[in-house]
């Protein structure tokens, strides 16, 4: 039985690395992975009826909690970029210089991610950038540190990436202690990359015509894009709040905040028409959500935990540990791992291997894990969704990616780990 897993686990990856190549959706091949396996031990396996019902339906409600979560947030984010929201931030970037566009873009990605969430902050921000200038190898220059910004963002935040959001869901991290932690070395990842950059990213870019500022505050009021902006990040940042609070699954929380969000667009608009509210209301927001990604970590989280039921991960995690030097080597090895394999079901496996009981919140391993995870992606435009977002919009190959931008990533991601480990010492030896 564990090697016919096994080995239906290598072909679902086989399909989800290349699926460009076989033209196969990665969500398919997750969820074709993930419900063969647990047929696949409900034939072969002791455990018939009620209790092997029973055991799946338990781990049903962890993968659940993580869906929900993720299906909220995502929703948010889609009804405040309705109401142009974000736009309130990005009309704003209007400077010429090309050093000073390069700081600005990226200092914006890089908090805005950690709010929202890496994927979606790209998508803004190279729209932005579309909007702001012409095609032309410095946008492609930008666009793709953005990617590294975002993903840098998204790491040291727990509803910034969905590394982060596992780890966090799972109780593997805190909201504080991940935000205290990771500020600093994801700090360094997107620093020392923009400063390299610097050296060579001169002058000044040709902007597009835009519109004035004047008609920017009065579109902005129309569709009420402040209010929705503030009431979208508010909702989002109160959800660690209502956690630490209540000790409730964060789940409620996003719950919690979509209703609001929703409210405060229904009161923008209720004096329209409901042709005119439906462009704004939830369920059109729903309908821009990528569903796929959720079906995708459904099939994945279903086969993590059937590997868990055969105790295949948690005799990885032993064999690992007594032929690799140190944890730390394979919390690396792992961020490399991510540039081409999704680091969402790295980090599942990580969390199947290792025990909360040996590890506790907020333990050196998983604060490595998730900023390894989160930033690894960013090695290669293909590692992360956020870097396949903007690889899509902009046409930005991956050997241009390889031979530009990934000694940037890669300095930025080195730097970070050099952070991180210093930190550590630091705090051992003063405290």
């Amino acid at each position: 039985m564990e090697a016919i897993v096994v080995v239906l686990l290598l072909f679902t990856y086989s399909l989800i690395i290349f699926e460009t190549r076989f033209k196969i959706n990665k969500s398919v091949a997750a969820l074709l992975g993930g419900s063969v396996a647990w047929i696949l031990y409900a034939l072969f396996t002791q455990e018939h009826g009620h209790a092997l019902g029973d055991k799946l339906i338990a781990h049903f409600g962890s993968i659940a909690a993580i869906l929900i979560f993720l299906l909220g947030a995502m929703t948010i984010v889609e009804l405040v970029d309705l109401h142009q929201g974000f736009s309130v931030i990005t009309y704003r970037i209007r400077t010429r210089n090309a050093r000073q566009l390069m700081w600005v873009t990226c200092w914006v990605t890089f908090f805005m991610s950690a709010v929202l969430d890496n994927l979606a902050t790209a998508i803004v921000m190279v729209t932005l950038l579309r909007k702001l200038m012409p095609r032309s190898e410095v946008r492609m220059i930008l666009a793709s540190l953005v990617v590294i910004a975002a993903n840098a963002g998204g790491a040291w935040s727990p509803i910034g990436d969905v590394t982060t959001t596992l780890l966090w869901v799972g109780g593997q991290v805190s909201a504080g202690g991940i935000i205290l932690q990771l500020f600093l070395p994801c700090l360094a990842c997107i620093v020392i990359p923009v400063l390299v950059a610097s050296v060579r990213l001169r002058g000044e870019v040709r902007l597009l015509e835009q519109i004035s500022m004047a008609e920017v505050i009065k579109a902005e009021h129309v569709r009420g894009s402040k209010r929705m902006l503030f009431t979208g990040v508010g909702s989002l940042v109160l959800v660690p709040i209502i956690k630490s609070i209540t000790g409730l699954p964060p789940f409620v929380g996003i719950l919690f905040g979509l209703a609001v969000v929703c409210l405060v667009s229904e009161t923008i608009h209720w004096k329209k028409t409901p042709a005119e509210r439906q462009r704004y209301s939830v369920t059109y927001a729903l309908s821009k959500v990528d569903v796929s990604a959720i079906f995708y970590f459904m099939g994945i989280l279903l086969l993590v935990y059937m590997m868990e039921e055969l105790n295949l991960l948690s005799a990885s995690g032993i064999f690992l540990r007594n032929h690799l030097p140190s944890l730390d080597f394979l919390v690396v090895l792992v961020g490399l791992l991510s540039a081409i394999i999704d680091n969402g079901s790295l980090v599942a496996a990580m969390q199947a291997m290792f025990s909360l009981q040996e590890f506790p919140m907020d333990s050196r391993l998983w604060e490595f894990t998730a900023y390894c995870a989160g930033t690894g992606g960013s090695l290669i435009i293909l590692g992360s969704a956020a870097g396949i977002a903007v690889m899509n919009m902009e046409k930005i190959s991956v050997g241009w990616y390889v031979k530009r931008i990934s000694i940037l990533a890669l300095l930025g991601y080195i730097s970070g780990i050099g952070v991180y480990l210093l930190q550590k010492e630091l705090i051992v030896l003063l405290f």
